[in-house]
């Protein structure tokens, strides 16, 4: 019987034992193909990866928000933004608005949804959508008669929606009277809520009627 060196078979675990020369030519056969059909399936698992990679890589493709500091006029109200309180916003489109390379701008975040709601009826979909985060920002709400909270127009005190809870109907007013408050930390808006009224919820939750209600 053909048998390997003994000592050699002590270092190498996996070693398997022949009775003849045939045998072994058909060991080695087997053993190239299961090593054909690894390569095979670690290429496979390879595209895989690469292909999640592209899917979850798509959201660093968007497009940054703008300052709103530069005699920008609302393009819901016309109002130039910077003359008035309360949080702003923006959209980009695929192609719109037309006079322009960047987004459609507004004074407030009703504003910024009344429009958006508007272009999508009539068929256009956003890209996305910024609002001011005022957990980023060291703000201020004016307590008189009809209190107001602060403006902040830097591109980088604004926030994808996605990222966002409004507080809808307190007694804060922006640009357009009553208005939707955005926070980044939904705490900060419970806490908001709880000192000047009104409902919190998810941004991405916001619907014409709940702007239309907050207007009225």
């Amino acid at each position: 019987m053909w048998e390997p060196n003994r000592s050699d078979a002590v270092s190498a675990p996996h070693t398997i034992w022949v009775k003849s020369p045939g045998d072994l030519h058909t060991v080695m056969h087997l053993t190239q193909e299961a090593s054909q059909r690894r390569t095979v399936l670690t290429a496979l698992g390879s595209g895989l990866v690469v292909g999640l990679a592209g899917c979850l890589g798509d959201g660093d493709d968007l497009p940054e928000p703008v300052s709103l500091d530069d005699g920008q006029a609302c393009d819901e109200c016309g109002m130039e933004i910077e003359q008035h309180p309360g949080p702003t916003g923006q959209v980009f489109f695929d192609d719109h608005p037309p006079d322009r390379d960047g987004p459609a701008w507004f004074c407030s975040s009703t504003c910024t949804y009344s429009y958006r709601f508007d272009r999508e009826d009539e068929g256009t979909d956003p890209i996305v959508t910024y609002l001011t985060d005022y957990s980023q920002l060291e703000y201020s709400v004016d307590d008189g008669d009809e209190p107001s909270i602060s403006a902040h127009l830097a591109a980088d005190d604004h926030r994808e929606e996605s990222e966002l809870t409004v507080v809808a109907g307190s007694d804060v007013e922006g640009a357009m009277g009553p208005e939707l408050i955005p926070f980044g930390d939904a705490d900060d808006a419970e806490a908001f809520a709880d000192e000047y009224g009104g409902d919190v919820r998810a941004a991405t939750d916001v619907d014409r009627e709940l702007v239309d209600s907050v207007r009225s």
